[in-house]
């Protein structure tokens, strides 16, 4: 291992590449612990809901809110208005066919996906600051530095606000740099690394949180309390979670093609076969974003309006216990509803994603048919059915991965935090990333007559000859 880290760093352009992303990624973390300047406290610092709410969605969505930061809102804005996009192209006639135009339409495409992420910057951040108005202290304002609110010009109370959104939208955008300056002159994909890391870096403080809570004794897996046995099962939890999502996330179904045969002159071409991938995950983590962003949001909408209502009133019991059971990740009830909105999502973003018949229409144009079915209609239906067979099994497994971290968070009493390490979106993120960086990087040894970092295990790296 080592010498094949010393062969990627002897080669100078990789080891540029690499450098610079490192560098790039480091500026990211930095500016997330650059405060705003009319913060005093973080939403970490006072506890609550809003701070439980906040823990939960910064595990998925890479950005920490909990910090009202100049890169608080994280890139999340230009992966919504990514996704907005992706959703309009398949619905919207004019983005489907700026979609087909090639280089010039994805370059149309970015310039309007760079212009909602702005628009979502300034609704997101000016929420957000209208949110930590209102949040603690006695005042209604604990959150804000007093030298901004006892300012006597309403000019001034009111400009602040502009200025922090203002700060917050730009941190966006130039993540969004960052991302772009990492696809040119680095390795990898830009936006994928900045979330990967993101997300890892929340895991030193979730170890240095298990092993305070953790007691050097025997606790016979009682809840709330991490002992010995408790920590082993969270290591083999841990391992084989990783284990399983590697597996699925390189699992395909391979369909057998086979090329038709042509003659020219006196030689005959074609008739070989070959196969047509199929990702069996193939919506990735698009169902878990969607399926934790609506059930987090409910629970809090329902706990307000619990709120307006007295302890006498007939709605607030109804609102109230369902504002609990929607907030209760260990509850029968919230995991139920997870499974079954991540098997919708999964067929309904695998239904945008993949289209059967210009998949069919491809091969019948390049000369290529699934043996046994004619091309056409009965490629189309055996592409659509084998897809369905296929995404209920990757429904299953995005089913099982996101409720684990909900299993040893309820089960075991582990915060939040440290569970939401063993599965759900940040794991399968980073599993991808990882992947697709082995790839960037073995892709410049091969070229280079090297072996990649999965190959010749045990043999070090030395060129093929």
């Amino acid at each position: 291992m080592f010498e094949k880290l010393r062969v990627i760093f002897s080669i100078p352009e990789l080891r540029k590449k690499i450098l610079l992303t490192i560098g790039l990624l480091a500026v990211y973390r930095i500016g997330f612990h650059i405060p705003l300047p009319m913060v005093a406290t973080n939403l970490a610092d006072q506890g609550g809901t809003a701070s439980e709410f906040f823990e939960k969605v910064a595990v998925f969505s890479a950005s920490d809110l909990r910090q009202a930061t100049i890169f608080g809102l994280g890139i999340m804005p230009y992966i919504s208005a990514s996704i907005i996009f992706q959703l309009l192209g398949s619905v919207y006639k004019p983005l489907e066919e700026l979609k087909k135009e090639g280089e010039a339409g994805r370059k149309k495409l970015n310039e309007y996906t760079r212009y909602l992420t702005v628009a979502i910057c300034v609704v997101q951040s000016y929420m957000y600051m209208k949110f930590m108005l209102m949040s603690g202290g006695d005042s209604g304002y604990g959150s804000i530095n007093p030298n901004f609110l006892n300012s006597t010009s309403d000019g001034l109370f009111f400009g602040w606000q502009i200025v922090a959104v203002l700060v917050m939208t730009c941190g966006t955008v130039f993540l969004m740099w960052l991302g772009e300056q990492i696809d040119e002159y680095g390795i990898g994909n830009g936006i994928s690394l900045l979330i990967m890391a993101g997300i890892l870096a929340q895991m030193p403080k979730a170890l240095f949180e298990l092993i305070g809570n953790m007691k050097p004794e025997l606790t016979g897996l009682s809840r709330g309390q991490i002992g010995i046995e408790t920590l082993v099962l969270l290591v083999v939890l841990f391992v084989g979670v990783v284990f399983g999502v590697v597996f699925i996330t390189l699992g395909q179904r391979k369909i057998p093609t086979q090329s038709a045969k042509f003659t020219r002159g006196r030689r005959v071409y074609g008739g070989t076969r070959q196969y047509l991938p199929l990702r069996i995950n193939q919506a990735g983590v698009m169902p878990i974003i969607f399926a934790s962003s609506l059930l987090i949001i409910p629970g809090m909408l329902l706990g307000g309006l619990a709120g307006f209502f007295s302890s006498d009133s007939g709605l607030f019991g109804p609102l109230n216990y369902l504002s609990l059971t929607l907030n209760d990740q260990g509850s029968f009830f919230f995991n139920f509803m997870y499974v079954v909105m991540i098997f919708f999502f999964c067929y309904f973003w695998t239904a945008i994603t993949f289209n059967p018949k210009e998949m069919s229409d491809n091969l019948r144009d390049s000369g290529t048919f699934i043996p046994g079915y004619r091309p056409g209609k009965r490629t189309t239906d055996y592409l659509e059915k084998v897809m369905v067979r296929i995404t209920y099994v990757g429904a299953a497994f995005l089913s099982i991965v996101a409720i684990v971290p909900t299993v040893v968070y309820g089960s075991l009493g582990v915060p939040y935090s440290i569970a939401g390490f063993y599965g759900g979106t940040g794991l399968l993120i980073a599993v991808s990333v990882a992947f697709d960086l082995v790839q960037k990087i073995d892709s410049h040894l091969v070229m280079r007559n090297y072996r990649g970092l999965l190959e010749g295990a045990g043999g070090g790296v030395s060129p093929v000859v």
